[in-house]
């Protein structure tokens, strides 16, 4: 006997559409300032404006691809795509946590053969390109912030947009310092910096991604309290087969075997124990396969003591 619950469905819905006008207006916003610093990039000389530039291609292609997810992930499912479209969310993210980790691979190496023949930069179109970066890129984060906390997909576009306005800041601060100073390795070091940034937030994006894909549990949810909590249930003698994962972001799910006393309303159990998963834990769409325990060759006698083992394949 199985269980499923689908309140999530139209919360899943309400977070795309809020994902794709979140993403669309931060899209914008990041192709203007791209055209602009590429050019100001090469005017000026510097490669911490080029360097950024070529992670604003990054964040470009990153808000893009995220967009191209949301929209996706609220297809119905159908067919063989029995989740529909929602896991091509976490493999976006995937894909914008590697693009980081390159593009930071890239300044590193050109930092480090500027810091070695320095060029000449205009420090002053590198300090007047990065404030205006900073007043956009603090727009995009503003738009991405509050679904970021919801969404991984978004979150690897809102990283892409934080890192950036990192990266701005720090230029500003080297453009300044070249025109006081006249010292032109400012503008490798602060490179060196946003590579740092990058690297961060590549990494975090990968280890996110790559937790959901191999299945693992997720942060906020101990699986061993979820069997305790449903072993110690009236009336149930064992649960097992117990896996909880994530689909997407948003989209915690569980399945498990639970026996149950003799005589014991087996319908009614399933619904008691999708009610409690749903409340302490949020898990809302589960898979509950519920049986007497008689019938699975476990019999229960008189003085035979409760058995609650967990176990996990």
């Amino acid at each position: 006997m199985h269980g499923h619950s689908h309140s999530h469905t139209h919360a899943l819905d309400a977070r795309l559409a809020a994902d794709r006008r979140g993403l669309s207006a931060a899209a914008v916003l990041i192709g203007v300032l791209l055209v602009g610093e590429v050019v100001a990039g090469l005017l000026a000389g510097s490669l911490a404006l080029l360097a950024d530039a070529g992670h604003m291609v990054t964040d470009a292609g990153a808000l893009g691809l995220a967009l191209v997810a949301a929209t996706l992930a609220g297809r119905p499912a159908a067919g063989r795509w029995t989740y529909g479209f929602r896991r091509f969310e976490i493999l976006a993210a995937q894909a914008n946590g590697i693009t980081l980790v390159l593009v930071a691979a890239w300044v590193v190496y050109s930092a480090i053969r500027r810091l070695v023949s320095p060029t000449d930069v205009n420090g002053s179109i590198v300090l007047a390109v990065a404030l205006g970066g900073v007043a956009v890129n603090l727009a995009a984060t503003a738009l991405l912030a509050r679904t970021s906390r919801r969404s991984l997909n978004v979150r690897g576009a809102y990283l892409h947009a934080a890192t950036d306005l990192a990266a701005f800041a720090a230029t500003a601060l080297a453009g300044g310092l070249i025109v006081v100073t006249g010292w032109d390795r400012f503008d490798p070091l602060v490179s060196l910096l946003v590579a740092v940034s990058m690297l961060w937030a590549g990494g975090l994006l990968l280890r996110e991604s790559g937790r959901i894909f191999l299945e693992v549990a997720p942060a906020d949810i101990d699986p061993d309290e979820v069997g305790r909590t449903i072993a110690a249930h009236p009336h149930v003698v064992e649960v097992h087969d117990l896996h909880i994962w994530t689909v997407t972001s948003g989209f915690p799910a569980l399945s498990a075997h639970v026996l149950v006393e003799r005589g014991a309303d087996c319908h009614g159990l399933r619904r008691e124990l999708d009610g409690l998963l749903a409340r302490r834990f949020g898990l809302t769409h589960t898979t509950l396969q519920v049986e007497h325990a008689s019938d699975s060759g476990i019999e229960l006698g008189a003085a035979q003591p409760r058995r609650t083992p967990l176990e996990r394949h």
